[in-house]
């Protein structure tokens, strides 16, 4: 008989066996498309629109349903109800964090993001503490972002009306805030670090939300033994790394541990007060991991979602020109806007939160696990098994949200023109994995975006009705089109 038909029959019945065991074994994991030998169900999936392929699928398998990403059992939850349920009325059962091979192989599973179970717990714990202490949420951060705000804006002047490209400017003012809480001090925008830095996260978020990648993490195999954009990734990683030690190395030699002056002094006083715990989570590798962490989360999602958002407003100028009265009635043109304002500008508030569910930033979430054998809905997923929730299935809900393809910000306004809530509102995940910066992250879109509006006029270089508005990558992000406009002063 032909070698290859007996490895195919072979591979065939290992799956068959391997079905078997799930369904009747230890776990009985929901319907799904019958997947194919090692490769699973990847040829029913778009991997350069996973999302919609989840949509298409979820008609014919309901809102829980089992695919295989290469060899791996994936439970996917679609719609508002089951995200809901799994992520937060039962959210201690679904804390864990998926399988997520690029993650992995660049932060060894360390860090705030890609850890989990007592590591995540304490790492967590200890970060989401040491932010607060710094600001996060509180006036005394609001002033840092006050100060980049007005950097942001001279530096947007200093483009004379002409053409620009403002992905770079949009990325160094959220990066600086960060920089400003992880090492105390900003950089100027023509830093070579910061320049090093900002190219570097751009291209990660490019190559991370593209089709290669989604193959890697279906057969992990492939990031260690072929080429392929993904060591562009590892490479960049590595050098963000090189520079996050030897900030690390500087502070070591000056901590007070009287006068903590940063997140890393604090951490390092940890690392101190735990020196002779030998199973302490808090070692120099994890402190790089979660500076890798804040880095990334804290600067690609603010500035990808600006890039969107000044793109959108361009595109639909009316809505625009309604959040200019807005400022110019509540705010003036004498003094910056203020956190403060944020409750006397509904139709403002009510683009924000338009703009992030439009936008849909990272439409199926990052992978979570099941922490435990769960009992979910008449099925039993096995501990460890990787769920995916599709958040693109609950921002763009059509009872929640008619027409949720339509940029629309009257999906926050009652009909009196107030700003309303929406428990469907999920931009920043949910339950116990809900994004750490998230208080931050509101504040800076606000007051970034208000002072921008506030100083100049958005002028695209074609006709409002012929931006293309269609994200280029949409893979672990959605990555806007690129784009050039005019930012005219008022």
């Amino acid at each position: 008989m032909d070698p290859v038909l007996v490895l195919v029959l072979c591979l065939s019945i290992w799956l068959l066996f391997s079905l078997w065991t799930q369904s009747h074994g230890k776990g009985k994991l929901p319907p799904g498309p019958t997947p194919l030998p090692i490769i699973g169900n990847s040829l029913q999936i778009d991997l350069k629109n996973i999302s919609k392929s989840l949509s298409n699928l979820s008609k014919a398998y309901g809102p829980v349903f089992t695919l295989y990403f290469g060899m791996k059992p994936t439970v996917v939850l679609h719609g508002y109800e089951a995200v809901k349920e799994a992520l937060i009325d039962r959210g201690e059962e679904f804390s864990g964090r998926g399988r997520f091979p690029m993650g992995e192989k660049t932060n060894n599973k360390v860090g705030l993001i890609f850890s989990n179970g007592k590591t995540w717990k304490e790492i967590r714990r200890f970060s989401l503490m040491t932010l607060r202490n710094f600001g996060m949420g509180k006036r005394s951060i609001e002033d840092r972002v006050q100060e980049e705000a007005c950097s942001l804006v001279e530096e947007l002047r200093k483009t004379k009306a002409s053409p620009c490209d403002p992905t770079f400017i949009l990325g160094c003012a959220p990066c600086n805030v960060i920089c400003s809480i992880i090492f105390q001090n900003r950089f100027d925008y023509k830093d070579q670090d910061l320049l090093n830095l900002m190219k570097k996260l751009n291209e990660n978020i490019s190559i991370l939300s593209s089709p290669w990648i989604q193959i890697c993490n279906s057969f992990p195999l492939l990031i260690d033994y072929f080429p392929g954009s993904h060591n562009k990734v590892l490479n960049n990683i590595a050098y963000l790394k090189s520079f996050t030690l030897e900030k690390i190395k500087e502070h070591q030699e000056s901590v007070d541990i009287n006068n903590p002056r940063d997140f890393i002094d604090c951490f390092l006083i940890k690392m101190e007060q735990e020196k002779h715990n030998k199973q302490s989570e808090f070692t120099i590798e994890s402190l790089a991991g979660i500076i890798s962490d804040l880095f990334g989360a804290g600067t690609e999602t603010t500035s990808t979602t600006l890039r969107y958002g000044l793109l959108l407003l361009m595109k639909y100028p009316e809505v625009t020109a309604k959040v200019q009265e807005e400022i110019d009635r509540v705010v003036g043109k004498h003094r910056n806007p203020t956190m403060q304002d944020r409750g006397s500008m509904p139709y403002t508030d009510a683009v924000l939160h338009e703009i992030q569910r439009y936008i849909d930033l990272v439409p199926t979430n990052l992978p979570h696990a099941v922490t435990q054998d769960v009992k979910f809905r008449n099925y039993l997923i096995p501990k460890g098994t990787v769920i995916l929730t599709s958040l693109t299935s609950v921002l763009h809900n059509k009872k929640e949200f008619p027409n949720p393809e339509t940029f629309d910000p009257h999906h926050f306004l009652d009909e009196n023109g107030k700003f309303k809530k929406s428990d469907y509102f999920m931009a920043f995940s949910a339950g116990k994995r809900v994004c750490v910066g998230e208080s931050l992250a509101r504040m800076e879109l606000f007051l970034f975006l208000t002072n921008i509006l506030q100083k100049f006029t958005l002028k695209p270089l074609i006709d409002p009705k012929d931006i293309d508005i269609t994200p280029v990558n949409n893979g672990l992000a959605s990555v806007p089109p690129p784009y050039q406009l005019c930012f005219i002063p008022v």
